[in-house]
């Protein structure tokens, strides 16, 4: 069957569109994204703005009129922390519903680290034995641990990386007071957490999702997107400890002109370094994978578990 995710986030809106059925992995058949910055279009009360609303409706009726010319069955949408966290969330969830027809459920922060998770672990197997997974969004941070699909720890926190420069990074290049008080922030949030993991014991396997991974992997010296998902990509604290400071001197335009940095995240990018390093010296992590399955893949597998369990055998 052909299936879409929708994926309202706190940068994107994408639709996703695959080729999928129980037990096979699903392929990639389109993709169409806008980079819609909702985490931005808050107003001083964590309200979206009446001009975030009505981009936010308009880009979700494109991405229903897409999914619909791309032959898709059905369509999974959710919204994440940009959406679960505005302060008129149920007045813009309805506008959704009435404009669009689409019914958007709203993850939770657990919902987002546990479904990334199923994600990484059917990418990379059973044989990776037990998983550390970190992924950086636009609005906050998921942590998740575990040896099964379901982990045994998951964490959500308020350290996405457009949250965090709009909050604390205004200055292009930023204030090296501004980028100390918010390296402080960041460390501060994680600690707090660092013991629902430790006692687990060391992790087998330590990976990354989301954008901002790919892109620090990138900088880092890993392989372009364009030689293919099999490639290994790996990202060192090391090279993470040696990047932060350049990339803390740099305006948003000279980020952008670094290998793999798109020019709508490059203002990003410090702050959802300034969280990678965190996590992983907070966390004793010496190098990561990049995991090219997320929180889309991990809807779309859910889904198509529900739909195996369901199906009779030998029907």
């Amino acid at each position: 069957m052909r299936l879409g995710v929708l994926d309202v986030g706190s940068n994107t809106i994408h639709l996703l569109v695959v080729d999928a059925h129980p037990g096979a992995r699903p392929l990639p058949a389109h993709s169409h994204k806008v980079e819609l910055r909702l985490a931005e279009l808050l107003d001083e009360h964590g309200a979206v703005t009446p001009e975030g609303v009505e981009r936010l409706v308009s880009v979700i009726g494109g991405a229903v009129q897409a999914a619909e010319d791309k032959g898709c069955e059905d369509v999974l949408p959710f919204a994440t922390s940009a959406v679960r966290e505005a302060t008129n969330a149920d007045e813009v969830l309805s506008r959704v519903r009435c404009e669009t027809g689409v019914d958007l459920p709203v993850l939770s922060g657990d919902d987002e680290a546990r479904l990334t998770f199923l994600a990484a672990r059917r990418w990379f197997g059973w044989s990776a034995g037990k998983l550390l997974l970190l992924d950086i969004g636009g609005g906050s941070l998921e942590i998740a641990y575990g040896i099964d699909e379901d982990p045994d720890a998951a964490v959500s926190l308020p350290l996405g990386a457009g949250r965090l420069t709009s909050g604390w990074l205004p200055g292009d290049p930023p204030d090296p007071a501004d980028v100390r008080a918010l390296r402080r922030h960041v460390r501060a949030q994680i600690a707090r957490t660092v013991g629902e993991f430790s006692r687990f014991g060391p992790p087998d396997h330590v990976v990354a999702t989301s954008k901002t991974f790919k892109q620090l992997a990138r900088i880092a010296g890993a392989a372009r997107s364009a030689e293919g998902l099999y490639i290994q990509r790996d990202l060192t604290r090391k090279s993470l400890e040696e990047w932060v400071p350049r990339l803390a001197a740099m305006t948003t335009a000279q980020r952008s002109t670094l290998p793999g940095v798109s020019e709508g995240r490059s203002n990003q990018l410090l702050a959802g370094a300034l969280v990678a390093e965190g996590a992983m010296d907070l966390l004793g992590v010496e190098s990561l994978e990049v995991c090219p399955w997320a929180l889309r893949e991990g809807v779309i597998l859910r889904r198509l578990d529900h739909l195996g369990r369901s199906t009779p055998v030998g029907g």
